[in-house]
């Protein structure tokens, strides 16, 4: 596990794997109830998230780097199931306003997402505090690119761009496709890929320059991690069937009018 193309495949397939896992949980639970049920079911891999990322922090190993990894996917898979079981969402819980435009649809669009939001920043602040004068920073790094990625895709998604997938919406989350845009990319498109691809160069620079199999490991997950964040921008504007990588593996959905979620 020391040479950095396996690494950067191992990146590749625990994203893959872990998101398909995340949306068929999330897609029974739509079929038969239980959305609690599912996020305190997935309580542990926090717990097992945070204990990883603790004895990673002054392990600059290979082993502790993957390890630092897998724990901050862990924290952030967790966050993300809450998310999209509709348990940790925002106050707001209705479809946005018909003409509603400027600076009222945008902070109802924000009341929508406000406490992921918060507790996404809660995670990011108490991984840095965590990682101060840690030999091992690889978990703060991994939560910042997956963080910085999301944020620039949700204000695309806001914003503008020509394709949306909204097939994996899950039923409690219906009333955010309102809030989404398609149509022509705006100045937010550009900057997000501006800002993915100079991060992109700078993992691969560092992975090129790496002096250690443990820093080489760590900016080759870093690198793949960042690749795929791009990627998921440019799927917005590329007429690509990137479904197809999850639909296999998911059972059908449930119809279900958008609205008031409870």
């Amino acid at each position: 596990m020391t040479a950095p193309w396996i690494a950067a495949l191992f990146a590749l397939f625990v994203w893959w794997f872990s998101t398909g896992v995340i949306l068929l949980a999330v897609r029974r639970a739509d079929r038969a109830g239980g959305h609690r049920m599912l996020v305190l079911a997935g309580l542990p891999f926090l717990v097992i998230g945070v204990a990883m990322v603790a004895g990673s922090l002054q392990t600059a190993s290979v082993a502790g780097v993957y390890q630092g990894f897998l724990g901050a996917l862990a924290i952030w898979g967790w966050i993300e199931l809450a998310f999209l079981a509709g348990a940790i969402t925002g106050p707001m819980r209705d479809a946005a306003l018909p003409g509603q435009a400027g600076q009222a649809r945008f902070m109802r669009a924000f009341a929508a997402l406000a406490y992921h939001e918060f507790l996404l920043v809660l995670g990011l602040f108490g991984l840095a505090v965590a990682s101060q004068g840690a030999e091992n920073r690889m978990a703060l790094s991994t939560f910042m690119i997956l963080f910085l990625a999301r944020i620039c895709a949700k204000l695309n998604l806001y914003y503008g761009v020509p394709r949306i997938n909204t097939e994996f919406v899950p039923a409690k989350l219906e009333h955010l496709k309102s809030y989404f845009t398609r149509g022509p990319i705006t100045v937010a498109f550009p900057i997000a890929i501006t800002v993915l691809t100079a991060l992109l160069a700078a993992c691969a620079q560092n992975l090129w320059f790496a002096q250690s199999d443990a820093r080489a490991v760590g900016f080759a997950l870093l690198t793949a991690l960042t690749a795929l964040a791009l990627l998921e921008h440019w799927l917005m504007v590329v007429p690509l069937p990137d479904a197809k990588l999850w639909r296999w593996m998911l059972p059908a959905p449930q119809t279900q009018n958008p609205g008031r979620k409870t």
